[in-house]
């Protein structure tokens, strides 16, 4: 049986100027300039720098009619262009309280130029003495090899690329030779290589002869997986050596590269900068925070459209065409509205968050030692200013803080909490830098384990399990005590 009735439902939905907010506030500060580039290109009302727009002085506030084709009327009284130009050289939003420091000029990082890391190794193919199919099969491998410098492929599926991509039909064997004789004698030496023990062997027969080298490679040939998980004892009685010389093959092997493609490739590639969000500075023994003026751009209408808007305004008759160019102003307009008051409010959120973080977290913030870091989640601060968990979480997963002791990402300043012996509240970060602290100290012939390292935590007066000291020991890439041995 069918059956139509009525329900009443609350929905909260998000209006599409809400989502544009959110999505602004999460974006980093170069992210975010690309962001200001894209809207003005795809807004053509929207226009950046210190250009003065040219108000006339009625502006659309009267009621238009006209009649054309019917009696369509156009009422333009809630076309306000006062609300998107200002009189004064800065936009309003500019001119806040919280002045910016001369940040805060511009600065850009040069591109790197120069010979790409595969572009290199092509070039010192033309150093040997190979035919075409020789030189083909050579270029292919040499493509093959990623940026650490590894070929990290089996022969035979080289072989099948080859035929498949290249139309060159070869032999296991063929693609083998060329590799050894061809491939492993390019620099930087150990490119080429199939996996780590490969590389690292490389890397020493390119070296002069000594007794130290011969025996690292016989060790890495005959007994890679003892040496790498650093079983010593077995070492000494597989090869009847002393520490002494064991000592020095580990001296060898460590001078190597593991990594041989990386220290070419990494040069090659545009720099990586960080510009922070925030700025902190102690002044007379206060701090004094900053938000970085590349966040608050000077946006205003283009003259243009003030003259096509003016042009309408002064036309006696109202024609379709100009009809529909003043409609479509006003969708232009209310969207730079929009954009410069999302804009305005993600400064201002910004702010609010981050200088209550900063007066949270104001003993770290003054001293810099990590032990006065508070436990801090992110609904402390959601509840201090009144503001969603999301909302923090947004500014405090991309956004970086410049202070006196460095340029930090803003999450490393969350922590969770743990009771020391005396029923204090006190960081996890607290505790892993006490943790950071007593690893560095130890003695490297006998480091110490989970076990013993969770003893010495509670004497300190941090009572935790032995489980939780391996997770924070992982969590800071500190690896177990036996790969932490040394001879």
């Amino acid at each position: 049986m069918l059956k139509q009735s009525l329900h009443q439902k609350l929905l909260q939905k998000l209006s599409p100027q809400q989502i544009q907010l959110m999505k602004l506030i999460q974006l980093p500060t170069q992210a975010f300039e690309e962001r200001l580039k894209q809207e003005i290109e795809e807004n053509p009302a929207l226009d950046t720098g210190k250009e003065e727009p040219e108000n006339f002085e009625d502006s659309l506030a009267n009621d238009v009619d006209y009649d054309d084709s019917g009696n369509e009327k156009i009422e333009t009284d809630d076309i306000n262009i006062d609300e998107y130009l200002s009189d004064d050289e800065f936009p309003s939003y500019k001119t806040q309280a919280n002045n910016y420091s001369p940040d805060d000029e511009e600065k850009q990082v040069p591109y790197a130029a120069g010979t790409t890391f595969h572009q290199s190794l092509k070039n010192q193919l033309n150093t040997f003495r190979i035919n075409d199919e020789q030189r083909l099969i050579a270029e292919f491998l040499v493509g093959s090899i990623d940026d650490s410098g590894y070929i990290r492929r089996e022969v035979i599926d080289l072989v099948d690329d080859l035929a498949f991509t290249q139309n060159v039909f070869t032999t296991e064997e063929n693609v083998e030779k060329i590799l050894l004789n061809v491939v492993h004698k390019l620099d930087p030496i150990g490119v080429g290589a199939r996996d780590l023990k490969e590389c690292l062997i490389i890397q020493l027969k390119n070296k002069t002869e000594n007794k130290s080298r011969a025996l690292a490679i016989n060790i890495l040939e005959n007994a890679f997986d003892h040496f790498v998980k650093k079983h010593y004892k077995k070492l000494l009685d597989k090869f009847n050596i002393s520490e002494e010389e064991l000592k020095e093959v580990n001296s060898e092997i460590s001078r190597l590269n593991p990594k041989p493609g990386s220290s070419y490739a990494g040069n090659n590639k545009i720099a990586e900068q960080i510009v922070p969000d925030f700025t902190i500075r102690i002044i007379d023994g206060k701090l004094e925070l900053t938000l970085n003026s590349r966040n608050a751009p000077e946006l205003h209408v283009s003259r243009t459209y003030n003259n096509m808007l003016k042009g309408y305004q002064d036309s006696k008759e109202k024609s379709k065409s100009q009809k529909d160019a003043v409609l479509f102003i006003k969708q232009k307009l209310d969207a730079a509205k929009w954009f410069i008051d999302a804009i305005k409010q993600r400064q201002q959120t910004l702010l609010v968050t981050m200088n209550s973080i900063m007066h949270y977290q104001y003993d770290y913030f003054l001293t810099g030692d990590e032990r006065k870091l508070k436990p801090m989640i992110l609904k402390d601060i959601a509840d201090k200013i009144e503001m969603d968990v999301s909302t923090v979480s947004r500014v405090a997963n991309s956004k970086y803080v410049s202070t006196p002791y460095g340029t930090k990402l803003i999450k490393e300043f969350f922590s969770e909490s743990m009771k020391n012996d005396q029923g204090e509240d006190v960081s996890t970060r607290e505790i892993k830098k006490i943790l950071e602290n007593v690893v560095s100290e130890e003695d490297k012939r006998k480091p110490l384990t989970d076990e013993k390292l969770s003893k010495i935590l509670k004497e300190k007066g941090y009572p935790i399990a032995r489980r939780t000291v391996a997770k924070y020991r992982e969590q800071l890439d500190i690896p177990v005590a036996r790969l932490r041995k040394e001879i």
